[in-house]
């Protein structure tokens, strides 16, 4: 999303030049697919992480630039908000100790980031949104220097005509507008990379979108917005709000929201390209001077440019990634709806559970998919995100259920297999998977601790109880004991 970018306007010849680009990109990628010119060998697994800022009180720091230029470190990067970056941490084969890899580049990099951050009065914090954002950081003055963000911010704005509602019910009501896509920057994640065959993906995709309601129920971390306690993973109805393009006559006709779970079980990927340029007309209509068949025909490797950066701007929950490794191009599975923390060993729990349950659903004989409605698998993605360990979800073959509940009975053996099926040695899924275990035990998360630490501050102002626990929440985030450890 932070990709660079000089074209600032642009006419209805840019816009008509652009469609046409990325309808050729797609009958190129029909192609490629019909070709098999995917690299499937030995997949890789990835794992990218947004972090928030904040000061020495609690309070956002507006500091990313500053902190980025300390870092000089090309695996951190800016992100939409002032308040955010995120790191990037290499690919690595699970069979090859990629989880325990994972959590200890991770925990590295966070610490010398963390040292040099300090020294300019801004830390780091694993949460999915800053509980001290206020009203008056959700200004553009908030947004990153990188002029792609606020041109992103005009696009979406012109789009839609009129001012941005955010409406959110949950314990508490917020309702409030903004003139920008800032409140898009308070929705910080963790986003899981699973590289897979032209002919699997599908399967991964589906098995994803089939289990994104449990993920979210187990792993909720955002309780918190502009003061009020709302869902459990308040992220969730903020994205969807934040960059929706649509007017509410638009809402009325249908029109799809660019933050998307999708509308049905998939056969291929390119379903999903297809989807995307049916439904969604460019953010960012800019075209190179690439001809992707005639790289093709000569051999080469299309970077398919229009199409990628057309998908970039259209938010699926679990998004398909083309992409180019050493001039061979891979299809990755994309899942974006978890936060970060609170712990980085609570991250790579997560990272446990969603790559050992996909595996072993995607692989299975007889698809869940084929036994469960898509709007099913949607209704339990958002109750869970109201809801959190609280949540009662629906499964073939059991019916409505507690998510702890399935997850103990059903799901973690499944995920067990999954994690053997990749390779996983024994002693890392042990523990990787006894942590989500335990959170369940004890019906925990990180949204639950934090909601309960500001409740036992009942008679401080609200503001204060935020900031308070935040800090609180911060130096436990440093001790690496996952949250279920937590007093």
């Amino acid at each position: 999303m932070g990709e660079e970018v000089d074209q600032q306007e642009f006419s209805r010849a840019d816009r008509t030049r652009h469609r046409e680009k990325v309808r050729r990109n797609l009958d190129v990628f029909a192609r490629m697919l019909r070709e098999a010119r995917f690299e499937t060998h030995d997949p890789m697994t990835g794992l990218e992480m947004e972090l928030n800022l904040i000061d020495d009180a609690g309070d956002p720091a507006l500091k990313n630039a500053e902190v980025l230029a300390a870092l000089a470190d090309p695996d951190f990067q800016t992100e939409l908000g002032q308040f955010n970056i995120e790191i990037n941490v290499a690919p690595a084969r699970l069979r090859e100790g990629g989880l325990s890899t994972f959590e200890a580049s991770l925990r590295r990099s966070l610490n010398t980031a963390e040292e040099k951050s300090a020294e300019l009065g801004a830390h780091q914090v694993m949460i999915g949104i800053l509980p001290t954002l206020a009203e008056g950081h959700m200004s553009l003055s908030s947004l990153s220097a990188n002029p792609r963000y606020k041109l992103l911010s005009e696009q979406i704005l012109a789009a839609r005509g009129e001012d941005i509602t955010i409406s959110i019910s949950g314990r508490e009501r917020l309702t409030t507008t903004a003139d920008s896509i800032v409140p898009e920057a308070a929705c910080t994640s963790t986003q899981f990379h699973v590289q897979t065959s032209p002919d699997q993906f599908a399967a991964y995709w589906n098995a994803a979108q089939a289990i994104a309601g449990i993920q979210v129920a187990v792993s909720a971390n955002s309780p918190y917005l502009l003061g009020k306690e709302l869902w459990r993973e308040t992220r969730i109805p903020l994205f969807e709000q934040a960059t929706d393009t649509r007017s509410e006559e638009l809402k009325a006709q249908g029109v799809r929201p660019r933050v998307w779970f999708g509308e049905r079980w998939i056969t291929s990927v390119f379903d999903l390209f297809e989807e995307n340029v049916r439904y969604f007309p460019a953010l960012l209509p800019i075209t190179d001077e690439e001809d992707p068949l005639q790289v093709l025909e000569d051999g080469g490797t299309p970077s398919l440019h229009e199409l990628k950066l057309h998908n970039g701007t259209i938010y699926r929950w679990n998004r398909p990634v083309y992409d180019i490794a050493d001039g061979v191009p891979h299809l990755r599975v994309e899942n974006r709806l978890l936060a970060a923390g609170p712990t980085v060993a609570d991250t790579i729990a997560n990272a446990a559970l969603w790559f050992g349950l996909v595996r072993h659903l995607a692989e299975s004989e007889r698809p869940l998919w084929s036994q469960m409605s898509f709007s099913a698998a949607e209704e339990n993605f958002h109750v869970a995100a109201q809801l959190g360990v609280d949540a009662q979800v629906y499964w073939p073959g059991i019916g409505q259920v507690r998510a702890t509940e399935l997850v103990l009975r059903r799901l973690l053996p499944m995920a067990r297999a999954g994690l053997d099926s990749w390779g996983v040695p024994g002693e890392e899924s042990d523990r990787y998977l006894g942590i989500i275990e335990q959170r369940c035990l004890k019906e925990t998360s990180g949204a639950g601790w934090f909601v309960d630490r500001v409740h036992e501050r009942g008679g401080a102002d609200r503001y204060d109880a935020l900031r308070a626990t935040l800090l609180d929440y911060r130096e436990r985030m440093h001790s690496n004991a996952p949250v279920h450890e937590w007093d």
